[in-house]
């Protein structure tokens, strides 16, 4: 069976009188899948070791009689009652030492040990009832890993869990007291027994154990999907397992989440409700998606896609006419071979009664009911052409969790943000419709004709030398302000100025830096004026040719962005974060000197994008405007849809297929 498109149900909130009306409906929309149970638990075992899974089971039944497959949820983000009344330690601790309470969900330790036996016990009962059950397809482990947890947990379970990884990694306590600077403010340890989590102090946090506590907790997180995926795999070899991802959250590496996963999937709400944004950012949403495509290299499913306004005791605006429609077209053109809608029905209990599905509360379909049922039969046999379809990309963007940690740990300018500047680069080129892979620093290079890798602040000799490489081999670097600072431990190397053992390849050296804390730099390109941002390095060239030189400031007319040429390649240095017509302006400089492929032009808020495969690629049109853009379409492309023309209506989308060598 082809799984397309697909919903979150929650049968078990609703009458059995009403699963019948909803299976119907949704056989009628098209939906072909159904994620059910990741929040039931107490429905599932309502007392312990008492299973309940015949109402699931009956639901899974008459989906099935519709042709309507499901994926189950394991139920661990959401431990019931019961639990927290037998093992209270299960409820995690915050950097306060406060315990949180039961009432909400996540209320969970992960590194607890009568916890897993716990989730062993469920986990194992659910593959056991349904490991054979043919219209069971798959397995989504718990809901959002790492998500309410950004303060937690800091008890005395994942304390000792702290210690013995730190045990593990530098094997005697001298080594760690060398690693983390320990000499400073006299905190040297005896042994791995003194060392807590790194709670609130009266004055400061040691940088070194905070980036090895983000290390930590991310590996925690890694583990405890790990748990239960071996159960499941045991259990149910034949089916599938995957977890929802939520884009640039960074409670854990979802590089190495992802490892063990047969595919990833993404949580994508263009308009949530804490932003109260009334226009998205395309290229924020689009990162996103590409971020989830990238943690494997492989196409994914969006397991909740916005289906209505999102809210929990605010609301965000309705979505408009048209825009829940592209929204899922937006995601199918960067790597989703199925998308499943959050949710069903519009819940009447509890925090989320405002965040609304398909249906409204009462049941009746509508406006939005009708609009993606349009669009779901429309895109079905696009759907079936393009499955594991993936962009060609001469262009990737490094992310790195190491980064980010370390950044978030010591920003230095209030407000300088490692995502934000990743994202500045990537808007730069997706304004200019060139495809962009987010990659890891662990991934191959060499496909890549340009490389672009922001605030590289931790420094290893192989990341360094890796960069060496790819530039002495022929390839485009572009590296920025705060690289090569740290060492993997978070202290700053004293060898060499910066960017340290990467100036040879950058041909410059920073020999000062400003934090712009009162206002931007003025930057001057061959006589155009542009603003750098929040930093300044101070620049000599020592074989660089300069680019740019600031405009402003005691060092006005001095270095701001240099080009080197190195072995048989290229590499770049911008000493500042650039506004967004800078960003515009280094792109073209990119473009200047490597034949990166764009797919074409289009009016503002209009992407090209596409996915490549059998010698095609399906360019997708997507218009984020809420008005009608005409599109120059290149004779070489052949409309998929009969009644598409140059004109995109308002969130509108327009798919072509260009035949490509």
């Amino acid at each position: 069976m082809d799984l397309y498109f697909g919903v979150d149900y929650y049968p078990e909130h609703w009458p059995r009188s009403r699963w019948e009306i909803d299976a119907s409906l949704m056989k009628e929309m098209g939906i072909d899948a159904v994620r059910m149970a990741e929040f039931s638990w107490s429905k599932m075992e309502p007392t312990p070791s008492v299973y309940n899974f015949e109402w699931l089971e009956q639901a899974i039944t008459l989906l099935a009689k519709h042709n309507i497959k499901t994926i189950l949820g394991t139920p661990t983000a959401a431990p019931p009652a019961w639990l927290v009344e037998q093992c209270p330690d299960i409820l995690p601790v915050d950097s306060n030492g406060i315990q949180r309470s039961f009432g909400g969900r996540h209320h969970d330790c992960h590194s607890n040990a009568g916890y897993r036996r716990y989730i062993n016990n469920i986990v194992t009962a659910m593959a056991e009832r349904f490991g054979n059950n043919e219209n069971v397809i798959g397995w989504q482990i718990d809901n959002e890993l790492g998500n309410s947890h950004w303060d937690l947990c800091m008890c005395q379970s994942c304390t000792k869990g702290f210690q013995t990884w730190l045990e593990n990694k530098y094997r005697d306590i001298e080594s760690l007291n060398s690693a983390w600077g320990n000499y400073f403010w006299s905190q040297d340890y005896n042994h791995f027994g003194q060392i807590p989590a790194p709670k609130l102090t009266v004055a400061g946090r040691n940088p070194s154990a905070m980036l090895d506590w983000r290390r930590f907790c991310s590996d925690l997180i890694v583990d405890f999907q790990q748990y239960q995926i071996d159960i499941i795999r045991a259990l149910c070899p034949s089916k599938f397992i995957t977890h929802n991802f939520m884009d640039f959250l960074d409670k854990v590496n979802y590089f190495d989440l992802a490892k063990k996963l047969d595919f990833v999937s993404h949580d994508q709400y263009p308009c949530y409700f804490r932003q109260g944004n009334l226009h998205p950012s395309k290229d924020a949403l689009s990162a996103a998606l590409d971020l989830t495509r990238g943690t494997k290299n492989k196409t994914f499913w969006v397991m909740e896609q916005q289906a209505g306004a999102s809210g929990w005791d605010v609301i965000s605006r309705l979505p408009k006419p048209g825009q829940l429609a592209m929204w899922a077209v937006h995601s199918v053109a960067h790597g989703a071979d199925a998308v499943v809608f959050f949710r069903w029905r519009t819940c009447t209990v509890g925090t989320e009664q405002y965040w609304h599905g398909i249906l409204p509360h009462s049941g009746k379909p509508g406006r939005r009911y009708d609009e993606l049922k349009s669009m779901i039969h429309k895109m079905r046999p696009v759907m079936a052409e393009i499955q594991g379809a993936l962009p060609r990309s001469d262009v990737g963007i490094v992310y790195s969790y190491d980064q980010n940690y370390a950044l978030h740990i010591q920003p230095h300018h209030p407000e300088l943000s490692y995502k934000i500047q990743v994202l500045k680069y990537y808007a730069g080129f997706n304004s200019k419709n060139i495809p962009v892979d987010l990659i890891s620093c662990r991934d191959d290079f060499s496909s890549f004709k340009l490389i672009v890798a922001p605030l590289q602040y931790v420094m290893t000799p192989d990341l360094a030398e890796k960069y060496k490489k790819y530039v002495r081999n022929g390839g485009h670097l572009v590296l920025t302000m705060r690289t090569g600072v740290k060492d993997v431990n978070n202290i700053c190397m004293s060898e060499e100025d910066l960017p340290g053992t990467l100036a040879d390849i950058l041909g410059i050296e920073v020999t000062d830096y400003d934090c712009l804390r009162d206002g931007p730099v003025k930057i001057d390109w061959e006589g155009d004026s542009f603003v750098g941002e929040k930093w300044a390095d101070l620049i000599e060239c020592k074989g660089a040719e300069l680019l740019a030189c600031y405009d402003s400031e005691f060092y006005k007319g001095t270095v701001a962005i240099t080009k080197n040429y190195h072995g048989k390649g290229v590499a770049y240095y911008v000493g500042t974060e650039p506004e967004e017509k800078l960003v515009n302006r280094l792109v073209e400089e990119f473009c200047s000197n490597v034949d990166i492929r764009s797919l074409g032009e289009s009016p503002d808020g209009v992407e090209l994008t596409h996915r490549h495969i059998s010698g095609k690629d399906y360019i997708f049109a997507v218009n984020h405007t809420e008005k009608e853009q005409k599109l120059t379409i290149p004779e070489k492309w052949e409309p998929v849809f009969e009644d598409q023309n140059d004109r995109l209506p308002a969130f509108g989308v327009g798919i072509f297929i260009e035949t490509v060598n």
